[in-house]
């Protein structure tokens, strides 16, 4: 497994290793034994979650979750491309409104860890994307908050003009970052 540090304290790039033979591959995408000898922090995921995203230009997020029901979140792609975008939402952090942008794939096998208190999003690549996602905490509407994936002020340069991009009505009318009630100490 090769470990890569992002521009943001935390997040870090997870690429397995896959094993390949005449039949395909193997690959272990999560062990924690594995995890910790590589430094990366211990985490109990109790909660995994898959997308299928039909279109290219589909686009999810920001979302994060406030406590008690805050999540790390480890995201991979099983099909497709996807460009995934973490902000920084601590705002007693140097990063804070800073954002890492990395192209997962199923192809590149790239994993990413978004630790607690940054929001997450992605946006397909491809038609037929599919992201599978591994969480700490269970789903919780009541804590279930987003950031405008538009903001001006996050600078985030997605591969979709705004208005072509497809997006939930709830990921619609999240608010700037500026505006956020609800970030992370």
């Amino acid at each position: 497994m090769k470990v890569e540090d992002t521009a943001l304290d935390g997040v870090k790039i997870v690429t397995p290793d896959r094993f390949g033979d005449a039949r395909g591959f193997f690959s272990e995408t999560y062990n924690q034994r594995r995890w910790e000898e590589r430094g990366l922090p211990p985490l109990g995921f109790v909660q995994d979650n898959h997308s299928l995203s039909r279109d290219t230009g589909v686009l999810r997020g920001l979302h994060f979750q406030m406590a008690p029901f805050a999540q790390d979140k480890l995201v991979r792609v099983t099909r497709g491309r996807i460009l995934d975008v973490v902000v920084d939402i601590r705002r007693s952090s140097p990063s804070f409104g800073r954002h890492v942008a990395v192209e997962l794939s199923a192809e590149n096998w790239r994993q990413l860890l978004v630790p607690i208190g940054f929001a997450h999003g992605f946006c397909t690549l491809e038609p037929d994307t599919e992201v599978i996602y591994k969480v700490t905490n269970f789903y919780s509407a009541p804590h279930d908050r987003g950031l405008a994936f538009d903001d001006p002020d996050l600078d985030i340069a997605w591969p979709v003009a705004p208005d072509r991009a497809i997006l939930s009505d709830k990921d619609r009318r999240w608010p700037r970052l500026r505006d956020l009630a609800d970030t992370f100490d």
